[in-house]
């Protein structure tokens, strides 16, 4: 709703492509382990994979200076009415009539009934720059639901199915709240794809006072001769000749290297209102031959004159294309890759003393977990899974030791050497045991702890590159050492390793919603030196026990495309000895 620096910063990322999507869903029914269980052994899967994509029209405006910012959710609704959500597309800046790029992936079984919901909402522009899954729904403006079982739509010729959406109660009276149309494919698997570099030159200007800021949108046509977008790049500002980071597209996304894609050049415009700079149609085999011959093509535009469009200066180049296998994140896991779990605890005085109930460390008599622990639990349960040994490193952070100095890493445990300790269970019980060895002190500084855990990561790379690392910090304060963090996170983030913060308490996070880069703009350290990849994932604990998803949903939910973003930049690849085909 409105605009603001961050909406516009949203709305100009990349969204879609085989990079950004690398993990299958686990939604609606179907896990990924027990499919892969199946395929392992040349069995069918249980279940058919069915990828949703959506699109809006006369979507019912709630914005008064500009139109409303829509996403879409979509629900399984089971036997006992209970709704379960099984994704969200990302939100469209400006625009009543959205087409969504981001899929939705849902089960489909054939011999029961699977009754679907569609949620759409405007999205207020404060949470604009944060990740759509941890949106608390009830903070968004409700533009109208649709309801529908998904046979409907796979039985369709086209298998598409529109929908008038509604108010909740179901009545739409006189008032239009505009149409949801759902388009289903089954999914492709196939580790595929094609990773390309493209650039246009001598775009025509669309702006009056500078210069244009243009994007590419990619879509497959499909069968019934509609098309579906599965790929926008990223705005380049103020260039007529911009050049692309690179992107990466799936068999499953464009069919086949014949099938043909729709390339369409925008001007970025903050309203909502893009205008169209080109088109042209091509192949991903014509793209792979204008990577050969060296040459380009020109973007055309629609026009009256006899039905023939208006070939422009314009033209666009492929400066890069490859093909490549593009695994998925149990691939790794199912032949030998593993994370190893750490984990740093906050021993800083803004807790409050552990022997008064008010305090964020206090420990009930009764067994009722504080934050500290839950967040141990809750995580270290669902990574020590993938952690073969379970003997994980964990230390303490501003607090002061038995020897009366205050240090920002200290074993866990007490012991002067041995920083592991065995399992969940040992790190339960040597956090219990430091607060009464510790005494709380300060300031908040995590720039040791990333520091200790980056050299542990590092040290792996020389003898095994099958190992991932996972820290796990749970901090109450604000930071003192905010630069000598980012320092620490931009060298790290070359490593294998990625950090998990959880906030706990009722102080304000803003910091730490500046380490974890959701808003597209990666860390920079002190001497401008600009971080590999996002390796921070940042969840404050308050926001999670509202009900909308888990800590561990949020707080993991990166850590995947994480790993294969690491693995993939330095082509690391799995040892498939006996891995069958698996969905990218």
């Amino acid at each position: 709703m409105g605009h603001c620096f961050s909406d516009l910063e949203g709305g100009k990322q990349a969204v879609g492509g085989a990079q950004q999507r690398p993990t299958s869903a686990n939604n609606g029914g179907h896990n990924d382990a027990v499919d892969f269980f199946y395929k392992s052994r040349g069995l069918q899967p249980l279940f058919t994979q069915i990828e949703l994509s959506l699109s809006a029209s006369n979507l019912l405006d709630r914005d008064i200076t500009s139109k409303s910012d829509p996403m879409a959710v979509v629900y399984a609704k089971k036997i006992d009415g209970k709704l379960e959500e099984l994704g969200r597309t990302e939100v469209v800046l400006n625009s009543l009539n959205p087409a969504w790029i981001e899929k939705v992936t849902v089960a489909f079984q054939f011999e029961i009934v699977q009754p679907l919901v569609f949620h759409v909402y405007d999205v207020d522009t404060k949470y604009h720059n944060i990740p759509m899954k941890t949106l608390k729904l009830k903070d968004q403006e409700f533009l109208g639901e649709a309801t529908c079982v998904l046979s409907e739509i796979v039985t369709k010729q086209t298998r598409s199915l529109t929908l008038n959406l509604h108010i909740k109660n179901g009545h739409t009276g006189l008032r239009n709240f505009g149409a949801l149309t759902i388009h289903a494919e089954e999914t492709v698997a196939s580790r595929s794809c094609v990773e390309m570099i493209v650039h246009c030159s001598h775009l025509d200007n669309k702006d009056i006072f500078s210069k244009s800021d243009p994007f590419l949108r990619i879509s497959r046509i499909v069968e019934t001769g509609g098309s579906v977008p599965i790929f926008k790049t990223e705005v380049v500002n103020n260039n007529l000749n911009p050049i692309w980071k690179p992107l990466c597209l799936s068999v499953q996304q464009f069919g086949s290297k014949d099938n043909p894609l729709i390339i369409e050049c925008f001007d970025f415009n903050s309203s909502g209102n893009h205008v169209l700079i080109g088109k042209l149609q091509k192949s991903v085999a014509d793209l792979e031959k204008l990577h050969k011959e060296r040459s380009g093509a020109n973007l055309t535009l629609p026009s009256s004159h006899h039905g023939r469009d208006k070939v422009l200066k314009g033209q666009l180049f492929v400066d890069q294309f490859c093909e490549k296998q593009q695994y998925s994140f149990l691939d790794y896991i199912s032949s030998g890759s593993e994370l190893n779990f750490m984990v740093a605890v906050d021993f800083t005085a803004s807790n409050g003393n552990p022997r008064n109930p008010d305090s964020l460390h206090y420990i009930d008599p009764s067994g009722q977990l504080n934050s500290y622990q839950r967040a141990i639990l809750e995580v270290g349960e669902v990574i020590q899974f993938y952690d073969f040994d379970r003997r994980f490193p964990a230390w303490g952070f501003g607090g002061r030791t038995c020897d009366g100095t205050t240090s920002h890493c200290f074993n866990l445990n007490g012991s002067a050497g041995a920083f592991e300790v065995e399992g969940v269970e040992g790190i339960m019980a040597a956090y219990s045991s430091a607060l009464h060895n510790v005494a709380l002190a300060g300031p908040t500084l995590f720039g040791q702890v990333i520091n200790k855990a980056a050299q542990i990561a590092g040290q792996s790379i020389s003898y095994n590159n099958s190992k991932y690392f996972v820290l796990l910090i749970i901090t109450d304060g604000v930071l003192t050492d905010l630069q000598e963090t980012k320092d620490a996170l931009v060298r790290a983030s070359d490593l294998p390793l990625s950090i998990l913060i959880v906030g706990v308490g009722g102080v304000d996070f803003t910091q730490m919603e500046v380490l974890d880069a959701d808003d597209g703009r990666r860390l920079e350290s002190s001497t401008g030196r600009v971080a590999t990849r996002d390796i921070v994932q940042f969840v404050p604990m308050r926001e999670v026990h509202s009900g909308q998803i888990s800590v561990v949903q949020a707080l993991l939910e990166e850590l995947p495309g994480q790993f294969l973003t690491y693995m993939r930049g330095r082509d690391i690849k799995p040892r498939l000895h006996h891995v069958g085909p698996t969905s990218t």
